[in-house]
């Protein structure tokens, strides 16, 4: 039989209902023990019986422990009831714990595994530099080289060191290690160099957060390296942690005033924080950096409709129209138009974009949408016939119909 574990299962155990008293623990004690001795046991059972009458003594003393220190000497209901859950509890923390334990020595020996499978052999080489970096991870820092290994054949023998870093023990390729001479200072440009390179390679692999890590160490190195801040700005953003991009963008401004690019990456990292009020000052200070930037109009364009400042937004968009107009861009100035009331500039930025994209299934739909607001039926219906060719809206394929059934008819002469 198992060891018994808490108050419930001693009462289970010895068949008894609390309230209970210790001469009603010892009746129960009796009457099993007249049971379960090993004296009258069948054959071959004797070792099971020993074992039963064994855990049941250990009820029984447990229960009269329990009832000499209760009041009254009675166990009540409630008593077993507490005990009971207090023990299942202390099991499941205990379980908890060992959980956790044997999480951390399995995570330990795979650590051990990946970076330490040379552990419990002897160097195949001698080490003349103590000293080296990880170009590779460079933000392990200066390690202490415990042996040169070997491992393949023929062709195709590889060369491993073993290094202490501060993460831990590492086995990297030999040539990834840049051994350091402590007699000559480290330049801050070879640290910037060192970081910068990591974080590229990470960025090319899609790690962000790792990217940004290094980079935080090269902007450690030189504070003022526009390349080393418009690449943090980068990693942070595309990591998803916007105030820290936030932060790395406004370093990247006062180092760089003049020029639009940190405005323009001010502004989208605004616009995803939600922080619109933000993103909006940004796109106007990129505007005024490089005002002939159509794009970066249509963005401060779509920025101020989103704060719902529609003459604001009309006044960007019609900025990026003479300056170079594109097709989304005069969607939007429409769309602005269209809901300021003023059909003659929707129907003339549509107009536009037709004459400038005419293979633009949207924006015959859309020129076709702003003409059926006006009297030229004509014209409606003519667009909608170009949009129904480049592809089947049904939106527009309706609006014609509507519009035909509208349109005046014409009788034949005699």
């Amino acid at each position: 039989m198992p060891q018994v574990l808490d108050i419930e299962q001693s009462v289970l155990l010895l068949e008894i209902e609390p309230p209970f008293d210790k001469r009603d623990i010892q009746k129960a004690r009796r009457k099993l023990a007249k049971v379960w001795h090993p004296d009258i046991a069948p054959p071959g059972r004797q070792l099971e019986h020993e074992r039963h009458l064994k855990a049941i003594n250990q009820a029984a003393d447990q229960l009269e422990s329990l009832a000499e220190q209760s009041r009254g000497g009675k166990v009540s209901k409630n008593a077993v009831k507490v005990s009971a859950a207090a023990a299942r509890k202390r099991r499941a923390e205990e379980g908890a714990r060992a959980y956790a334990e044997e999480q951390r020595q399995r995570a330990e020996d795979g650590e051990r595994q990946k970076h330490d499978p040379f552990g419990s052999r002897v160097p195949d080489h001698s080490v003349v530099h103590r000293y080296a970096r990880c170009l590779s991870y460079p933000e392990w820092g200066v390690g202490s080289v415990n042996g040169i290994y070997f491992t393949g054949h023929g062709d195709d023998v590889q060369q491993w060191a073993r290094v202490s870093f501060q993460p831990g023990i590492r086995t990297v390729p030999a040539g990834s290690l840049q051994f350091v001479d402590f007699s000559k200072p480290d330049p801050g440009a070879e640290r910037v160099m060192r970081f910068m390179t990591a974080a590229k390679h990470a960025l090319a692999e899609g790690d962000f957060k790792l990217a940004a890590r290094r980079l935080v160490f090269a902007r450690d190195a030189e504070p003022d390296n526009t390349q080393v801040l418009r690449l943090m700005t980068l990693a942070f953003w595309q990591a998803g942690d916007f105030s820290a991009a936030a932060r790395s963008v406004r370093d990247w401004i006062r180092a760089e005033k003049d020029r639009p690019a940190p405005y323009r990456y001010a502004a989208r990292i605004y616009e995803s924080m939600g922080a619109l009020s933000q993103a909006v000052d940004a796109g106007q200070r990129e505007v005024a950096a490089d005002p002939t930037d159509a794009s970066a109009w249509e963005r401060l364009g779509r920025l101020r409709m989103r704060t719902f400042d529609r003459e604001g937004a009309r006044e960007a968009l019609d900025h990026a129209r003479a300056v170079g107009p594109s097709e989304e861009g005069l969607m939007d100035l429409a769309l602005v138009a269209n809901l300021m009331g003023d059909v003659g500039t929707e129907v003339s930025a549509c107009e536009q974009a037709t004459q400038l994209f005419p293979e633009s299934e949207t924006a015959w739909a859309r020129y076709a949408h702003a003409l059926a607001r006006t009297d030229r039926v004509s014209d409606c219906l003519e667009a909608c016939e170009r949009a129904l060719k480049l592809a089947d809206d049904p939106e527009v394929r309706d609006l014609r119909d509507q519009v035909a059934r509208l349109a005046p008819r014409e009788l034949k002469a005699a």
